[in-house]
């Protein structure tokens, strides 16, 4: 898995593995089987409570195998844009939740808040990259307005977008706005949640490759140059996952995926927030 160069010079592992609705023992067993299988990128988040699982099992991994830290990448995110001191304390909070001494990727988990609540949170989170307690910042869900009034505001633009992003859904102007102005791409459900398992370009193409629908899926994302962050309870699921690195999709089967879109929603959707 050759990592990704961010915007800020960091890298990000070109998959990671998602922990959304995940807690206690059930997420801390995935996070420790997902790197037991090789995936070196955490996908946490203040909302989803479980930053003092994921943390644990990284940590834990680390002293069995004596992986350093820093080869693990943990991404977790700020639940309300309530303005410059709640961010701060937020993220302090998180950074001791998780106990790994710095989170890799911080991001404004929404747009939600306005402008001017958006704008000191993320000013926080500047500071708080100023400050060495993380490497990364970025932002989720934003849509093109959003990430439009960083930039006319000039100031320091996010390494990432996490968005709802797969072939059901492909935000081709966000994408388009995001590499122009080389904003990396997350896909946080890149599985659709097993919405599509069962549609026929995805029968076809699992049955082409001798592969799951899954395993095309994370295919597209990774060819589409996005990071997807798959998540599954199941151990033979997460191990099984990596089998996307196995094989290539065709530039017309890309092309073909493209096609479902359908703007559908699988979690949330606040791109359109004022």
């Amino acid at each position: 898995m050759h990592p990704c160069k961010l915007r800020d010079g960091n890298e990000i592992p070109v998959l990671g593995f998602g922990t959304y609705e995940m807690e206690g023992r059930e997420v801390y067993n995935a996070v420790r089987w997902a790197l037991e299988a090789g995936y070196r990128h955490i996908d946490s988040a203040e909302w989803y409570y479980n930053e003092q699982e994921c943390g644990r099992a990284i940590k834990d991994f680390c002293a069995a195998t004596g992986t350093p830290r820093e080869a693990i990448f943990f991404t977790t995110k700020l639940m309300t844009n309530g303005g410059y001191a709640a961010a701060k304390a937020s993220l302090r909070k998180s950074l001791k939740a998780c106990g790994l001494g710095y989170i890799d990727l911080y991001l404004l988990h929404s747009p939600i808040g306005g402008p001017q609540k958006r704008a000191d949170s993320w000013r926080a989170a500047v500071e708080a990259r100023a400050e060495g307690l993380v490497k990364s910042i970025g932002v989720s869900c934003f849509s093109t307005v959003h990430l439009d009034e960083m930039v006319k505001a000039g100031v320091e633009l996010p390494v990432i977008n996490q968005i709802d992003l797969h072939p059901f859904m492909t935000r081709t102007e966000i994408v388009t706005y995001c590499r122009h102005h080389n904003i990396a791409l997350e896909a946080w459900a890149p599985l659709v949640r097993g919405l599509r398992f069962r549609h026929p370009k995805l029968v076809e193409l699992a049955k082409k490759y001798d592969k799951e629908p899954a395993h095309i899926l994370i295919r597209y994302s990774l060819q589409k140059g996005f990071i997807p962050l798959p998540k599954s309870s199941r151990k033979e699921r997460i191990e099984g996952n990596l089998k996307a690195f196995e094989f290539q999709l065709t530039d017309q089967e890309i092309v073909e995926l493209d096609s479902l879109d359908e703007y559908l929603v699988t979690d949330w959707d606040p791109t359109n927030t004022p």
